[in-house]
């Protein structure tokens, strides 16, 4: 599929709730989430979002994307007002995609919580091994970009393999039925394969792939409503060093949330660093590498200068 009809297609998901949203007050903030997207997931369960915008008269309405591409288009057309935390990779196609989006904040690296997996009796003992195999992978997600990377530094590129571009509950399927050699995916789903099944690491993002989460913000809202941006940043911060400082217990409130028994989330959980800071330019350097890695397999259509993007300080946008 063209990355133009993929692109089409993924708008025209994104627009099908936003004849229902249309009807909504200009109180409403309407945030869209994924299942790895914990910090968000949490405050959800625990209702504080509603709680602490009450005071601004705002009210929550939230809504579930399987993955981060299609949530940023429906950012991007209106469909939702706040992306929750997304792999660093899935910003950098919604810019190429001209897409009006401002970073109001984004969790420190988490290198390990993100990993390409092969089956525990599988021959392929190195990513070098991996050439002319197929890979079941997230297109746009920080695992393809952890793909790129390690393959990269293994001297193969990204033509040297077969992608099956598939979603993480598809990926995993194949990747048991042995339709695929390997998958590469981040937690909670990569916690929950080896704590169910036999896998074995074949590399994670330590030294090839920061893996930075980013939430957004469409840039009309980010100009529009700064306080509530304020009130949703300081929620999350206080909520990330809670899940740092509490494993068990948050591990025990987000296991009926996500479908997965506790010791999975712990596992998952551990990986994430959850420190959540504000974005600065000289800290997108990452972003750039991830714009030129992609650009130059030929997986975005133009070069782009990936800092140049609007930017929440924590009172305006810039």
């Amino acid at each position: 599929m063209t990355l133009l009809r993929r692109r089409t297609l993924l708008t025209a998901i994104a627009l099908l709730p936003l004849a229902s949203f249309a009807q909504k007050p200009a109180s409403t903030l309407r945030i869209g989430y994924q299942k790895s997207s914990t910090l968000l997931t949490i405050l959800k369960v625990r209702g504080q979002l509603e709680q602490d915008l009450a005071p601004l008269g705002v009210k929550v309405s939230w809504h579930e994307f399987s993955s981060g591409l299609p949530l940023l288009e429906a950012l991007n057309v209106g469909g939702v007002d706040l992306s929750a935390d997304v792999a660093d990779t899935v910003p950098v196609f919604a810019q190429a995609a001209g897409a009006q989006l401002t970073y109001f904040a984004q969790e420190s690296p988490s290198p390990s919580a993100q990993a390409i997996v092969v089956r525990a009796d599988s021959p392929i003992a190195s990513v070098a091994e991996l050439k002319g195999k197929k890979i079941a992978v997230t297109k746009a997600a920080g695992s393809h970009y952890l793909l790129i990377a390690a393959l990269e530094k293994a001297g193969l590129r990204f033509k040297d393999i077969e992608p099956a571009y598939l979603s993480p509950a598809d990926g995993r399927a194949a990747f048991e039925r042995g339709s695929v050699a390997a998958w590469v995916t981040w937690d909670p789903y990569l916690a929950g394969v080896q704590r169910q099944s036999t896998v074995r690491i074949l590399a994670d993002g330590r030294s090839v792939a920061d893996y930075q989460r980013y939430y957004l913000a469409s840039t009309a809202y980010a100009q529009a409503r700064p306080d509530v941006l304020a009130v949703v940043f300081e929620a999350l911060r206080k909520t990330g060093k809670w899940v740092k400082q509490s494993p068990k217990e948050a591990a025990e409130l987000l296991a009926p949330a996500w479908g997965l028994d506790a010791k999975t989330v712990e596992l998952a959980n551990g990986r994430r660093s959850y420190e959540v800071r504000l974005v600065v330019k000289d800290a997108l350097a990452e972003q750039q590498r991830i714009a030129d890695a992609f650009h130059n397999e030929g997986l975005l259509p133009r070069k782009l200068d990936a800092t140049a993007v609007p930017l929440w300080n924590g009172k305006a946008t810039l």
